[in-house]
């Protein structure tokens, strides 16, 4: 690899595991309402500043435009913040929305972790945003609400209150040497709701810590072609992430290449994830300049019309 990917990629893990910390920051029960925009028509103004202050999805059927990293979503559906085996956690970042297909996929992974793994439920964290597009803070994804964030606590046998679904922490499944799993947490359990996540059919990806890929590898059982869809990336210790292929007849969806099949659990697919440069990666001897954040004008055409329809009756 040379030097300039090399400082990229160092750069890309930092990015990517300070959002996994802003996943695990603590919300606020009184959150406070996003001041008004001085100047709302800037053609500098950051996108995310736009979407993050509308707090309704807009009206009409639902639509995905763009990509998960550039993009939003018309007609969004709101996931109910209680259900019989779910609850919905940061409830001050108004992230539980999307693609209705989304949200049917998540309330069907909840009951089949309460009747495959015997967990009272899931915790749901970050979906999207009420019309998608870039947040504030924790995603560069999320934009089109078919990426979802599924918490690898299991869900308590009660109603959490509001305060704690604002500041109670997601458990760490990976050990403190970062090459595998930590048994005390990590439980068959576990691996029986991500199988069950990724046999779903419209599920493309989902993203985990490398090191539960490696458990999951070594686990697994019978049928173990779901093992396909799971894929370590940076960051995802205390959660995973789900993400949705775009759905039927969407076309101004654009989703990822189709990946290939094999399980991914040769020695030589995990080996690069646990070289410790990778494990341990050593900061740009020059901190990276922050890149401008995208506008609205460097986004999809459609979502401009999005972000700019009539809010949908709450």
């Amino acid at each position: 690899m040379t030097r300039r990917p090399l400082v990229l990629l160092l750069i890309l893990s930092a990015l990517l595991n300070a959002g996994a910390a802003l996943a695990q920051d603590k919300g606020s029960v009184n959150p406070k309402p996003l001041p008004p925009l001085a100047h709302p028509n800037d053609p500098r103004l950051g996108a995310k500043e736009l979407f993050a202050r509308k707090l309704l999805p807009s009206t009409g059927h639902a639509h995905v435009i763009g990509s998960y990293v550039k993009g939003c979503i018309g007609g969004a559906a709101q996931m109910p913040v209680n259900g019989d085996d779910w609850q919905v956690m940061r409830l001050s970042r108004n992230r539980n929305f999307g693609h209705p297909d989304m949200i049917a996929l998540i309330k069907r992974l909840a009951a089949r972790a309460h009747k495959d793994a015997g967990w009272p439920g899931i915790l749901v964290g970050d979906i999207a945003q009420p019309r998608g597009g870039p947040a504030l803070s924790g995603h560069a994804s999320h934009q089109i609400g078919l990426d979802a964030d599924i918490w690898l606590t299991p869900m308590p046998d009660r109603r959490l209150s509001r305060e704690e679904r604002e500041e109670m922490s997601a458990v760490m499944m990976v050990r403190e040497d970062r090459l595998d799993v930590d048994p005390k947490v990590f439980t068959p359990g576990h691996v029986l709701v991500l199988r069950d996540a990724a046999q779903e059919p419209a599920v493309q990806r989902i993203f985990v810590n490398a090191a539960i890929k490696k458990a999951l590898c070594r686990e697994a059982r019978g049928d173990r072609h779901w093992l396909s869809k799971i894929r370590p990336w940076w960051g995802h210790d205390y959660h995973f992430h789900i993400r949705m292929s775009c759905p039927a007849g969407a076309a101004e969806c654009h989703g990822q290449p189709s990946q290939s099949e094999d399980e991914g659990c040769k020695p030589a697919d995990l080996a690069y994830w646990f070289k410790d440069s990778v494990l341990h990666p050593k900061p740009p001897a020059t901190p990276p300049k922050p890149h401008p954040p995208m506008t609205l004008a460097q986004m999809p055409a459609g979502c401009r019309a999005v972000l700019h329809a009539p809010d949908a009756k709450p």
